[in-house]
């Protein structure tokens, strides 16, 4: 496990099926021998690829033990509650969070949504400051990685203002002193990078799913919770602030309370709309300035990757709008200097990839031309070309390509097949020829003129050239395999083994010639050992009886195994000369 990375595989359970690959919007995943595991350079901490995982091998790293310390440690934590609270546990009233919380032993709960407020007065600011500018918020962490670490132009366009949870830290701090402990709840993966960035604000962050754990372990069952007076947020209630969870939230609150006209307003949440909305912004910006609401999780805070269902975006969307207060008339003044942050791109990529070095990769998998490149997207990449850059990059294995692997595997079934010393065949449903070996060709196919070899029967008809296609039939129609049947063909005998590959589908055969000298001697010594078995059983209950040994027995059908047998090369020359003597 990387403790620095919120977001980390277990390789246990990795069963190397790329899903996560496939569903990474920035492909932050490496696969080394079969696992897939996470690069922290490249991770946003979106949780795609934690949701996606069929095995749960992508985890979140578990912080509980860490707010437990800092309860123990002390004399007074407070919780910061993401106001999405509401969309997640909308059976429990505030007051009965509060009550919930304070049994798990903290001193009081405030609302993030206040942080958020500070934020909004901030960016409000910038935009009469500067009119005309375009301005991405940097109230979402994760968007704020994604630009700095895969959009660096477009990141010397975030506001440069703390996130409201970092916000609302300062605050509390200011509030309720310095040496308090703070515990972020919400429903985002990227906040627990952002405490682990910031220590002097927020101590520790977890997740919804994190505090439903929290609560089994201590039985508490918040809507069961009886209401106290002192059951309330501090220092004191949010008001538009509350609304940040959702998509166009923030401006939302900012348009209702602040007179800014100077600028156009537009959100946008989900990687995939963020990503498109911003291409070309550098060089082609909107006139007249913009201000961006950029949410990472589709529908906003309220679907995030901490929460524990995605979806239903309608219904959350209601109880956040529900739960928030219409602003006051003027937003609250922005405190300055703690609400500054600077968000530098993360160090520029490497070079870019030369296209020789990416064809010479995708050879490497059996591509040589643009028409071998289907761009299927088994290996978890959109195109062939994408997963050459990777396999340069060594984030990548050839055995993630499925086609492939699925020609290799049947390179080397074919190659199997061939150099076996018995004929193979195998027949289709309509006990039509779909492979067989150079053996099978030159048991049943005329041989050519000139002494070339036999034509392969491939394509014909099993009955065309084989007598017996009627066992193949029985095994194709009942599906039970027939295990050795001896059959007369033409001058010799055969010995064949029937199965099925595919039931009702697809039948294979294997077919000895079990008169060739090799086959016969074989045969003989294989009937010798069986004489043995049965004379050893036999004159062991004689010598019980008449108390004869069986030695002697045993040596003379042994040296009929051995005449028949050629010498092995560890046995010594001598021991052969006095098996030579013993026969005289």
């Amino acid at each position: 496990m990387n403790f620095l990375n919120p977001v980390y595989t277990e390789r246990r359970e990795c069963q190397d099926c790329y899903k996560c690959v496939r569903h990474c919007p920035v492909k932050a995943i490496k696969v080394e021998g079969g696992y897939a595991s996470v690069m922290p350079e490249l991770c946003i901490l979106c949780g795609q690829c934690v949701e996606s995982c069929p095995n749960g091998a992508k985890r979140v790293r578990d912080d509980l033990a860490q707010a437990r310390e800092l309860l123990r440690t002390h004399p007074k934590v407070l919780v910061s509650l993401a106001p999405s609270f509401a969309a997640e546990f909308p059976e429990v009233r505030p007051a009965q969070m509060i009550r919930a919380l304070k049994r798990l032993g903290f001193f009081g709960v405030s609302e993030t949504a206040l942080g958020a407020q500070l934020v909004s007065a901030r960016a409000a600011a910038r935009i009469r400051e500067e009119p005309g500018a375009v301005l991405i918020s940097s109230a979402c962490p994760t968007v704020v990685a994604y630009l700095q670490k895969h959009d660096p132009e477009a990141c010397a366009l975030l506001t440069g203002i703390l996130s409201p949870m970092l916000a609302h830290g300062g605050l509390l701090r200011q509030a309720f002193g310095p040496d308090i402990g703070v515990v972020f709840i919400g429903p985002c993966i990227a906040k627990k990078a952002e405490a682990q960035q910031h220590p002097e604000l927020i101590d520790v962050a977890l997740t919804f799913g994190d505090l439903r754990r929290w609560l089994e372990q201590e039985k508490l069952v918040p809507d069961s919770l009886a209401e106290e007076e002192t059951d309330r947020f501090v220092p004191e209630r949010a008001m538009e602030g509350a609304w940040y969870p959702v998509d166009g939230g923030m401006i939302a609150g900012m348009k209702s309370a602040c007179p800014v006209t100077e600028g156009t307003f537009m959100s946008f949440s989900g990687l995939g709309a963020i990503r498109r909305a911003l291409d070309g912004i550098r060089s082609c910006p909107p006139e007249g300035g913009v201000f961006l609401e950029l949410l990472a999780c589709e529908g906003g805070c309220v679907n995030g990757p901490g929460v524990a269902a995605r979806g239903g975006t309608v219904a959350k969307r209601s109880r956040i709008l529900k739960y928030g207060r219409t602003p006051r008339a003027q937003l609250p003044r922005a405190a300055g200097p703690v609400l500054a942050a600077a968000f530098p791109p993360a160090p520029p990529p490497s070079a870019a990839i030369p296209d020789s070095q990416i064809r010479d990769a995708l050879k490497l998998v059996g591509k040589f031309t643009s028409e071998d490149e289907l761009n299927c997207g088994g290996c978890g990449y959109e195109s062939c070309r994408e997963f050459g850059r990777a396999l340069v990059q060594q984030k990548a294995e050839r055995a993630m390509c499925v086609t492939h692997m699925r020609k290799l595997a049947h390179k080397k079934a074919n190659a199997l097949i061939q150099k076996m010393p018995s004929a193979v065949v195998i027949v289709s449903d309509a006990l039509r020829i779909i492979e067989c070996n150079a053996a099978f060709s030159a048991l049943v196919a005329k041989p050519a003129s000139g002494g070339e070899a036999p034509a392969s029967p491939e394509g014909k008809l099993l009955s065309e050239v084989l007598p017996f296609s009627g066992l193949f039939q029985s095994v194709l129609k009942t599906g039970e395999d027939i295990p050795g049947r001896d059959l007369r063909f033409q001058n010799t005998i055969l010995h064949a083994a029937i199965f099925t590959i595919e039931k009702h589908a697809i039948v294979g055969g294997i077919i000895q010639d079990i008169t060739e000298p090799a086959v016969r001697k074989a045969q003989v010594i294989r009937k010798a050992r069986e004489v043995i078995q049965k004379n050893l059983a036999t004159t062991q209950k004689i010598a019980f009886l008449l108390g004869e040994n069986a030695a002697e027995s045993e040596i003379t059908l042994n040296s009929i195994i051995d005449s028949f047998s050629p010498p092995r090369p560890d046995e010594a020359k001598e021991d052969h000369d006095w098996r030579k003597l013993y026969r005289r």
